[in-house]
């Protein structure tokens, strides 16, 4: 995923929080704003210490970002949203995280056949 198609700033993290809405499942917490005149989605990762050692918080990381990159054509491009990990992501595979993800998405409506 590119630099330029992610949420990087603290800034811009509390402002998706405080103005946007959310939506979870076992696994995942989407939080999402609609933004007008932008081309391509944005996507911030957020994964707690809680959840492991910094090797299990990259590997969940790198799940997240493999399935959005599969989700891609199918994700609304005006949007900027934030995923967090839950503790059960854990132990899933990239497959199952693909799957809990297009859940959120199609709730949120972000989600386009």
């Amino acid at each position: 995923m590119k630099k330029k198609y992610r949420v990087k700033k603290n800034e811009e993290f509390q402002q998706i929080f405080k103005q946007g809405e959310s939506f979870a499942n076992k696994q995942l917490v989407i939080y999402y704003v609609m933004k007008k005149d932008q081309q391509h989605f944005r996507v911030g990762i957020s994964v707690g210490k809680k959840l492991g050692n910094a090797v299990m918080r990259n590997k969940i990381k790198r799940y997240i970002r493999e399935s959005l990159r599969q989700l891609e054509p199918h994700i609304q491009p005006d949007v900027d949203f934030v995923i967090i990990a839950r503790k059960p992501a854990t132990s899933m595979n990239v497959e199952e995280v693909k799957i809990s993800l297009k859940h959120l998405l199609k709730r949120t409506g972000l989600y386009r056949q």
